[in-house]
């Protein structure tokens, strides 16, 4: 049968996970993987999840285990918006929608917002899981220029006012893939101009918990409350297969986004849901937050000293506070896929950047590095193995400091800025 003669054309955009499909060599034997945004799983509190199953099957009984509203089980929205709170999202627990994963609500914005043609505003580089959300719809992507602090006001704002935009789509905080984060005078910036010209911003938050250092900034969803469909996730700080994602989104968008997840799930799962509101209830999160940047802090200074003294001189990488990853650019015509592929031949993969760009041929000198996963000297060896290679793949010069003191002098002499 030519099952081919059926697809809908939408399927013309669609394309398997490239970070999924690395992930398949990242798991082979031996290899150190510094390729998925994955939680390390001495993350979890595995300690507390007994506990927690025979708290929810004592006080909720046969309701953990039936249908209940699409819109979220209740008791979870209720500890979700006092958690928000602390971000200073004030909203009540009857307007938080409660979806499988924050992807799902990425798809259903698309769905409900993006008609083929329609302008989205993204960051360059952004999130290959939006694009993967969005691009079956058909929009056209307009990258918002960035430096080092992410999206620049000053260039977002003739692009705004043209009207055109349907929606922007940023990760302010620690972003995946850049691990920059959006200073506060910015985030300012951006919610008047959203407010003034009426557009609707979509922000993603799924690393804001993982601070190393610094202090916490403000959402753009409180600084601009309905402009902005917040979305948020437990899977960095609770556990990933658990599928709790969530939103907060102006009444009329939230309607649809409900419309949209009945035909799709019905609801998250009722089980899973009461057990992330007994986490949340119990404090448990407070608790277990500083285990995990306990964990994170020293794999990621791992990371960042490695660099300094392994990679060569004329590349430069992101120094963030928080967050899952480093963002690495090498000098113009770096072929980072030929990199990829010698060093997946000497047991190390990571995430060609190209993938994160909205337009083909763009980012090819750049990649993207996590440090969740392996353990600091993991780190260490798989950097000094992805040096060496990307010196037996270039004609670089020898290796040198290029973070830190001594490598900022030296990539100043280069003509480099580090960020």
């Amino acid at each position: 049968m030519p099952f081919e003669k059926l697809l809908a054309h939408r399927t013309r955009q669609m394309s398997r996970s490239a970070i999924r499909e690395i992930l398949k060599v990242a798991s082979q034997p031996g290899m150190i993987s510094l390729a998925g945004g994955i939680p390390a799983p001495a993350s979890f509190p595995l300690d507390l999840i007994g506990d927690l199953s025979r708290q929810v099957i004592d006080k909720y009984a046969d309701r953990a285990f039936q249908y209940d509203l699409t819109e979220g089980f209740m008791p979870l929205r209720q500890a979700v918006a006092a958690h928000l709170a602390g971000r200073d999202i004030h909203v009540p627990g009857e307007t938080i929608l409660i979806t499988s994963g924050s992807q799902g609500v990425l798809d259903a914005v698309g769905k409900i917002l993006i008609s083929p043609g329609d302008t989205v505003g993204v960051e360059s580089p952004t999130y290959l899981g939006a694009l993967q959300a969005f691009s079956p719809y058909e929009p056209r992507y307009t990258p918002i220029p960035c430096d080092h602090e992410g999206i620049i006001p000053e260039a977002l704002a003739p692009l705004i006012a043209k009207g055109r935009m349907k929606f922007i789509y940023l990760v302010p905080t620690f972003q995946n893939p850049s691990g920059r984060t959006l200073s506060l005078d910015r985030r300012r910036a951006i919610a008047a101009l959203i407010e003034r010209y009426d557009t609707l911003l979509i922000e993603d938050d799924p690393y804001c918990d993982l601070r190393y250092e610094g202090h916490a900034l403000p959402p753009i969803k409180s600084l601009a409350p309905e402009h902005v469909v917040y979305v948020g996730t437990l899977s960095k700080v609770f556990a990933p297969g658990l599928r709790i994602g969530y939103c907060v989104a102006p009444e009329p968008i939230r309607n649809w986004l409900v419309l949209v997840k009945q035909g799709v799930d019905l609801h998250t799962s009722t089980f899973n849901q009461a057990l992330a509101a007994a986490y949340l209830e119990g404090g448990h999160l407070q608790r277990h937050l500083p285990r995990i940047l306990d964990l994170y802090r020293p794999r990621q200074r791992a990371m960042l000293a490695a660099l300094d003294r392994y990679f060569p001189v004329d590349f430069r990488w992101s120094h963030p506070e928080g967050g899952m990853f480093v963002w690495v650019e090498g000098p113009e015509g770096t072929d980072m896929a030929k990199i990829y592929q010698a060093a997946v031949r000497r047991q190390v993969a990571f995430v060609p950047g190209h993938f994160f760009f909205p337009k083909s041929g763009e980012g090819l000198n750049t990649m993207r590095l996590n440090f969740t996963m392996p353990d600091p000297a993991e780190i260490d060896d798989a950097i000094h193995k992805l040096g060496d290679v990307i010196r037996e793949c270039m004609d670089c010069r020898p290796s040198g400091q290029s973070g830190g003191a001594k490598g900022q002098q030296n990539a100043s002499r280069a003509g480099i800025k580090v960020f």
